[in-house]
């Protein structure tokens, strides 16, 4: 097992409630000798040395965010080249990636830290925005790339293409492309299928299709994936990253997708179980 000494904090912007999660965090992490440094809205709540981003990421060798799995979505973007392990700390609902409660500080974190912990790695995407040769910007994502229609209730066309083979021209509200973390996500709300995070897969679902016919269809995370928008049909548009970052689109333009060689490694408790996750997060019945 890893062994840890200098221990970076995320936490959720403009939350006066993590407060007092952040401050029995950093007390614990200090009581048990580890050095701690904490990035800039994390040290603001504990009146602490603000780092650079960068010298940040070289210093640390785990992060642990508190917040939700947003956040982590956040700090797991910025942290998956340099093959940090993060830690989710939970203070809404239950998430998907984040899996420590608040209350669990001392007795579960404490022996995640002497190496009572699983590691598993999670894929993620990667992305180029054309408009004709010029590159409009790039971007990663550990949930999905999504492109959707902009301010206007109209729908988009797109043409999708998969290793250079056409698949599919069509009129929706947009289309998603997920990992198997964001499987659980904008997805499953499209009606995509769930992806357990071992598979090396991804899946396109459509939102809003105007072709009843059309459905979701999972591919090898290998492949390189096409979307262009249409030149007959110039709507305003839009390719986000996990929700967080975005690129404005017009007819004619094209995002290029495809698998991030880097994966960001997640920590859990030994206790995790995937399954348990999906039955309280989504409300399946527990007994037979």
């Amino acid at each position: 097992m890893k062994q840890f000494s200098t221990i970076g904090i995320f936490c959720k912007e403009d939350d006066e409630r993590i407060e007092d999660t952040l401050k029995t965090l950093y007390d614990f992490l200090k009581a048990e000798n580890f050095s701690v440094v904490a990035e800039k809205n994390a040290a603001r709540y504990l009146n602490i040395p603000v780092m650079d981003t960068k010298e940040f990421c070289q210093c640390i060798d785990l992060a642990i965010v508190v917040g939700g799995d947003g956040t982590l979505l956040k700090a797991g973007r910025l942290l998956s080249d340099k093959n940090i392990p993060v830690i989710g700390i939970n203070l809404g609902r239950l998430g998907f990636l984040v899996d420590i409660s608040p209350d669990e500080i001392h007795q579960q974190l404490g022996l995640m830290l002497k190496g009572e912990y699983q590691l598993e790695t999670r894929s993620l995407l990667s992305a180029d925005v054309y408009r004709g040769n010029i590159l409009l910007g790039s971007s990663i994502a550990l949930n999905d790339v999504v492109v959707h229609v902009r301010n206007d209730i109209r729908m988009i066309e797109f043409t999708t293409h998969i290793d250079e083979h056409f698949v599919n021209t069509q009129r929706a509200d947009g289309i998603v492309v997920a990992t198997p973390t964001g499987s659980t996500a904008y997805s499953l709300s499209g009606g995509g299928p769930i992806l357990h995070p071992g598979l090396d897969a991804v899946v396109l679902v459509p939102i809003c299709p105007h072709t009843l016919s059309n459905r979701p269809i999972v591919i090898s995370n290998d492949s390189r994936i096409n979307i262009k928008l249409c030149d007959s049909r110039n709507v305003n548009a839009r390719v986000s990253f996990d929700g967080q970052a975005n690129i404005n689109l017009r007819a004619g333009d094209h995002v290029e997708i495809r698998n991030k060689s880097h994966k960001l490694q997640l920590m859990h408790p030994k206790t995790y179980d995937y399954y348990h996750i999906l039955r309280n997060k989504l409300g399946w019945s527990i007994s037979p």
